[in-house]
C-alpha cells in the first residue's frame, strides 16, 4: 500500500510540474499580448493628442537661455502650466518673468532633478497629475538627439505627445553629448517607459513661482548667470 501511495504521489507531482511548465511557457505570450494591447492604446492616444493644442510647457534646466525664452514664449500660452525642471536659482527665474511682465501663477519649479534623465523621472508624474496630453519640450541643440528621444519614449509611453522647441545657446556650451551616454539613457528610457505606468516618483521640492520668497533670497544673497543680464 505504501508503494502504491508513493507511486500516486510521484505521478501527482509530475502532473503539477507539467502544469507549472505549461503555465511558464504561456507567460511570455500573455505578456506580449498585454504589451501589444498597451502599445495600440497608447498609439491611438498619441495620434489623437498630436492634433490637439499644446497644454503644457516643459523646460529642461541647464541653460538660462531656455528660461529667458520660456518667459517670452509663455505669453502665447497664458492659460497653460509651465514646468521648469531644475533650472536656474528660483529668484533668477522670478526676475526673468518679472522683466518680461509675464504672469507667475502657472509657472512651477521642480528642483529634485540633477540630470536629463531625472528631468523626466520627476517631471512625468507632475505632467500626468495636470492631465497633460501635448507638451512643448524646451531644450537646446547640445542635448540633441538624446533629450528628444528620451522625451518621446518616456512621455509617449504615458500618452503625452512631444513637440520639441529648440533654443540656441550662447557661448561655449558646457554639455557634450556622447553616443555611449545617449545609448544608456535611451535604453533605460525604454525600461522606464514601462515601469512609469505603475511607479510615480514624487518630488518634494516643487515650488510655484508666485510663491518664491524674494525677500528671504535677497537677505540670503544669490547670484544669477551673467547671460540673464539681471544685474546679479
Amino acid at each position: 500500500m505504501k508503494r502504491n501511495g508513493s507511486i500516486t504521489s510521484t505521478i501527482s507531482q509530475r502532473i503539477k510540474v507539467r502544469k507549472l511548465w505549461r503555465l511558464i511557457r504561456k507567460l511570455p505570450c500573455g505578456v506580449c499580448v498585454i504589451l501589444g494591447v498597451w502599445l495600440i492604446c497608447t498609439t491611438i492616444t498619441l495620434v489623437s493628442a498630436s492634433s490637439q493644442p499644446v497644454d503644457a510647457l516643459f523646460v529642461l534646466g541647464g541653460s538660462i537661455q531656455r528660461e529667458i525664452y520660456v518667459a517670452i514664449e509663455s505669453k502665447k500660452y497664458p492659460n497653460i502650466p509651465i514646468l521648469i525642471s531644475h533650472g536656474s536659482l528660483q529668484p533668477c527665474i522670478w526676475l526673468l518673468f518679472q522683466r518680461e511682465a509675464t504672469a507667475f501663477e502657472n509657472v512651477w519649479l521642480e528642483d529634485c532633478a540633477n540630470s536629463t534623465w531625472e528631468n523626466f523621472y520627476y517631471g512625468v508624474p507632475i505632467l500626468r497629475r495636470w492631465g497633460v496630453h501635448k507638451v512643448k519640450l524646451i531644450t537646446s541643440p547640445t542635448h540633441l538627439p538624446r533629450a528628444q528621444w528620451m522625451a518621446q519614449i518616456i512621455l509617449g509611453a504615458n500618452g503625452i505627445w512631444v513637440e520639441p522647441d529648440i533654443v540656441q545657446e550662447q557661448g561655449i556650451p558646457g554639455n557634450h553629448e556622447f553616443w555611449q551616454k545617449t545609448g544608456l539613457d535611451v535604453t533605460r528610457s525604454l525600461l522606464w517607459g514601462i515601469l512609469s505606468q505603475i511607479i510615480q516618483p514624487q518630488c518634494s521640492k516643487v515650488t510655484r513661482l508666485a510663491k518664491v520668497d524674494m525677500e528671504a533670497w535677497h537677505n540670503h544673497g544669490f547670484k544669477c548667470e551673467y547671460q540673464g543680464k539681471l544685474g546679479r
